[in-house]
C-alpha cells in the first residue's frame, strides 16, 4: 500500500475538489486522479464519485475514511517524531497570527507539538495594519495571515481555512436586512480602510477595484468594528471571524460572487529553518 495514495484520498475527502487537493499536496490535478485510481484499483471498488459538477465520497469511501484517518495520523506522527529526533527539531517557534487563533490553527499547533515533543509554539498576535512587518523584522519565525500574499521576500507555505466572505454594516444600514449582497451593491458602502504599512493589494481585498474608500482608516479589528457600529463605514471579513465578533449593533450579511477568504503560513525566504518547515508540514496535514 502506497502512503501517498492514502494521503491523497484523505485530503480529497476533505476538499472534495481535485484542484484544491493538488494545491495542498503540491502535485498536479492529474496526479491526484492517478493516485486515487491506483488506490481504488487496490481496493477493488469506487471510493469517490466524480462528475463535471461535483465530487462526493461513496458509502464505502465514507467508511474507509473514518477507519483510515486515525491509523494514518498515528503512523504519520510516529514517522515525524522519529524525523524530529533525528534532525534535532526542538526549541520555540514564535508564531504570528491575526485577530485570533482559529480552531484549525489550534489543531495544527497541537499536531505539531505531538509530533515534536521537544518543541513548543509561542503564539504572538500581529497587527492588522502591518501583517508582514513582524515576520520581516524577526519578531516571529512565521505568521498566519490572510491571503493574498505577493511579497517577494516571503515564502507562502500551506494555504488553509477557505471561508465565504461576509459584509459587516451598521444595523441601521440599508443593506442590513438583505439576505445576500453582491459586488455591485458594495458601491453603496463607505469602505473602511487599513491605516499603516499594509500593502494596498492586501488591505483592499476582496473589495471591487472601483470601490470608493470613503470610510475611516483603522489600525485594529476592534477599531474597525467600532466604526461599523457607528455607521461610519463597512468591512468585509470571513464568516468565522464575523460570527465570533457578532454584536447587536452590527449586521452580518452574506456576500455573493466574491472570492473566498483564505489563510496562509508565511516566513522569510532567508529565515527558513527545520522548525518552520516542520510546522508547515503540520499545518498542511490538517488542511
Amino acid at each position: 500500500m502506497e502512503l501517498r495514495e492514502l494521503e491523497c484520498f484523505l485530503v480529497l475527502s476533505e476538499e472534495l475538489h481535485f484542484g484544491r487537493t493538488g494545491e495542498r499536496l503540491y502535485v498536479s490535478q492529474g496526479r491526484v486522479s492517478q493516485l486515487l485510481n491506483a488506490l481504488e484499483s487496490r481496493i477493488g471498488a469506487r471510493l469517490v464519485e466524480r462528475t463535471s459538477r461535483r465530487v462526493a465520497l461513496t458509502p464505502l469511501g465514507e467508511r474507509f475514511r473514518e477507519s483510515l484517518r486515525p491509523a494514518f495520523e498515528a503512523l504519520n506522527d510516529a514517522v515525524c517524531d522519529a524525523r524530529s529526533r533525528a534532525r534535532g527539531i526542538d526549541g520555540v517557534l514564535r508564531l504570528g497570527f491575526l485577530g485570533g487563533l482559529s480552531e484549525r490553527l489550534s489543531a495544527s499547533i497541537g499536531r505539531f507539538q505531538a509530533r515534536h515533543p521537544d518543541s513548543e509554539v509561542d503564539p504572538v498576535e500581529v497587527p492588522m495594519f502591518d501583517p508582514f512587518g513582524p515576520v520581516r523584522r524577526g519578531e516571529v519565525d512565521a505568521a498566519v495571515v490572510l491571503l493574498p500574499v505577493r511579497e517577494p521576500d516571503l515564502t507562502l507555505g500551506p494555504v488553509f481555512s477557505r471561508e465565504p466572505q461576509r459584509l459587516l454594516v451598521s444595523a441601521r444600514h440599508p443593506l442590513a436586512r438583505r439576505e445576500t449582497v453582491s459586488g455591485a451593491d458594495l458601491a453603496d458602502c463607505d469602505a473602511i480602510g487599513v491605516a499603516g504599512p499594509a500593502p494596498e493589494y492586501w488591505s483592499r481585498f476582496p473589495w471591487p477595484a472601483e470601490t470608493a474608500w470613503s470610510g475611516p482608516r483603522v489600525r485594529t479589528l476592534q477599531e474597525g468594528l467600532a466604526a461599523v457600529a457607528a455607521g461610519r463605514g463597512a468591512m468585509i471579513m470571513c464568516r468565522p471571524t464575523a460570527e465570533y465578533n457578532r454584536r447587536g449593533d452590527i449586521a452580518i450579511v452574506p456576500l455573493a460572487g466574491l472570492p473566498e477568504s483564505s489563510l496562509g503560513l508565511v516566513w522569510r525566504r532567508d529565515g527558513e529553518t527545520a522548525l518552520v518547515r516542520a510546522f508547515a508540514e503540520a499545518v498542511a496535514a490538517g488542511g
